[in-house]
């Protein structure tokens, strides 16, 4: 574990603030969260219950595109930027049941998530985790702690999962996309969703009202927003969607929620 801005300084949890990744964390029924945390998620959840669907077809999609990436694409390598805390079927849990030899590379900046990184790096024998303490706004950083662990002569998958609505610029949030997928091997993929607010009505106010709170702002943006952020990559079918919607497990079309996401593939000469 490396932390690539505090010169090993033990990180200093803040309670007296919401943090997203100890919110996401209450709204999936974890307990690694404190009052602050669970007051704003439950002030959310007043103006906009189907926020824990939100959360848990988020984690679906995380799930069914790593393994998609494992199993389908031959990708052994992923870095998971914004991982937030620790749940069931981490990165390197999915990935590792398909490549045990798969290496995986976690990068966050909340204080929690770096003292709950030992948790994160129990890899499977013969595979490789590792955790680096970054920030997303400084993607050089990003991929000079994964530099350490992951080959960049080959394919890597990046996922970025409910990360970039906290960039609030959105020339910014594309740029620093860009320069981090710029920064990978042609064959290398990108996994990347967020927030909208174009299936449920009451979503927009809630978010409001969560930006208020003094927590890092969170930016909702609009489908046609977050497939600009796969310009220049070959979008995997059904392409950017609901990630309730792509390519559910089971029978049936499930009903959208407001997370739409994507996978695209970086081609040669990208």
């Amino acid at each position: 574990m490396r932390d690539t801005e505090g010169g090993g300084r033990a990180p200093v949890i803040d309670t007296r603030v919401p943090q997203s990744a100890r919110i996401w964390n209450f709204w999936l029924g974890g307990g690694d969260n404190y009052r602050v945390d669970r007051l704003a998620g439950e002030a959310y959840l007043r103006l906009s219950p189907g926020i824990v669907d939100i959360a848990r077809a988020s984690r679906g999609f995380l799930v069914r595109t790593i393994r998609h990436l494992a199993a389908e694409a031959g990708i052994r390598q992923f870095l998971d930027v914004g991982t937030g805390l620790p749940t069931a079927q981490n990165t390197h849990e999915v990935a590792q049941a398909v490549h045990p030899t798969a290496r995986v590379v976690y990068v966050d900046n909340d204080a929690m998530v770096l003292a709950h990184a030992r948790a994160l790096l129990v890899s499977r024998p013969g595979g490789v985790c590792d955790y680096v303490s970054a920030d997303l706004h400084e993607p050089d950083a990003v991929l000079a702690g994964a530099a350490e662990t992951l080959d960049f002569d080959e394919p890597v998958g990046l996922i970025l999962s409910g990360i970039v609505g906290h960039v609030e610029d959105y020339d910014e949030a594309r740029g620093i996309v860009a320069h981090l997928v710029g920064a990978l091997p042609a064959g290398s993929y990108l996994v990347l969703s967020d927030g909208t607010a174009v299936v449920q009505r009451d979503i927009k106010r809630a978010q409001d009202a969560y930006n208020r709170s003094g927590a890092v702002p969170y930016i909702l943006r609009t489908p046609e927003e977050i497939e600009r952020f796969f310009t220049g990559l070959e979008l995997v079918e059904p392409g950017v969607v609901s990630c309730s919607q792509w390519r559910p497990e089971g029978d049936g079309q499930p009903d959208p929620v407001d997370h739409f996401g994507g996978v695209g593939r970086k081609l040669e000469g990208e």
